[in-house]
């Protein structure tokens, strides 16, 4: 096996992501709630909500109450969604300290999901970024179809590292590449990641998030791993999808990822039955149960050969 990280960063899209196209209205109790959990369980970053049209994410339509009411904690980054220049206004009124910004590799996905080519978007995203780097703000920048497009099929990795390096080029001090529809396999992570830095982006910038919609988001994880990327993003209990992209079910789950990590002796952070009560307690809150693998079957002893942090009824 190849030389793994010493450490990784799980970033937590479940609030945000995870939640955005549930139809079932939540509270705002129940949603500070929940990120009362991730983080009581170590994650110490965790994408709260999005400052997006409230038509269209109703969910998320609570955004600056959210923000008030998070808990204060200096360990914790709470990053937010903005989609341009006054959905970032909006956020810093409401004290977010955190942004990321959301195209794509595809331009028929993008026009759908943001309503403007890639290009278009580059060009607004441009002053939001510097808006938010001026203020001294943590910036992220998404690539999502980047392995494929759920109107246009394949996508050509060399487009995926264009809009990377511009991205890049316009300060984001995180690029993460999405699988927005799942169809990515492990020899396309190595490739990809290997094109990424051959082309300049540093490997510290670099960041992954998978869907596990066809069940090789560990896999692919592994493969990034295996080529030293160190930040994942995940959701607790497998949430989220996209509503622009058909098939986008379920994110990669927290607690498998953890799991995984554990077991490779990998330094994250994140107490996996924590992670668990998160996924458990949001899971109820929308009226179903836990479907990840490790939601199911808990955690392992090895010394004692017993499943662990297992529900009542797991």
């Amino acid at each position: 096996m190849r030389s793994l990280p010493a450490s990784v960063r799980i970033y937590e899209v479940g609030p945000r992501d995870g939640l955005q196209n549930e139809t079932q209205p939540l509270s705002l109790a129940t949603k500070l709630e929940y990120i009362r959990r991730l983080a009581a369980a170590g994650l110490r970053e965790i994408e709260a909500t999005s400052f997006v049209s409230p038509r269209a994410v109703p969910q998320l339509a609570d955004a600056a109450e959210l923000m008030a009411g998070l808990p204060v904690d200096d360990r914790v980054r709470y990053p937010v969604l903005v989609p341009n220049g006054r959905g970032l206004e909006r956020a810093k009124a409401a004290g977010a300290r955190a942004i990321c910004v959301f195209t794509g590799a595809s331009d028929a996905f993008t026009e759908r999901n943001i309503g403007m080519s890639v290009a278009t978007s580059l060009a607004v995203f441009q002053p939001v970024l510097a808006a938010a780097i001026g203020d001294g703000m943590w910036t992220r920048a998404y690539v999502s179809t980047a392995f494929g497009c759920p109107y246009t099929g394949r996508i050509d990795p060399a487009r995926v590292v264009q809009v990377a390096l511009a991205l890049a080029e316009l300060g984001a001090d995180e690029i993460c590449i999405g699988d927005t529809i799942g169809v990515a396999v492990p020899s396309q992570v190595h490739d990809l990641t290997v094109r990424l830095l051959d082309a300049g982006l540093p490997l510290d910038r670099l960041a992954y998030h998978f869907h596990d919609t066809r069940g090789t988001a560990l896999a692919n994880v592994m493969a990034g791993l295996e080529e030293r990327v160190s930040t994942f993003d995940s959701s607790t209990g497998g949430t989220g999808g996209c509503p622009y992209a058909p098939g986008a079910a379920g994110n990669l789950p927290t607690e498998d990822l953890v799991y995984l990590l554990d077991r490779l002796g990998i330094e994250h952070g994140v107490e996996l039955a924590g992670v668990l009560d998160a996924a458990r307690f949001i899971a109820a809150a929308l009226g179903r149960s836990v479907v990840s693998k490790v939601g199911q079957a808990g955690g392992w002893d090895p010394a004692t050969g017993a499943a662990t942090a297992r529900s009542a009824t797991g």
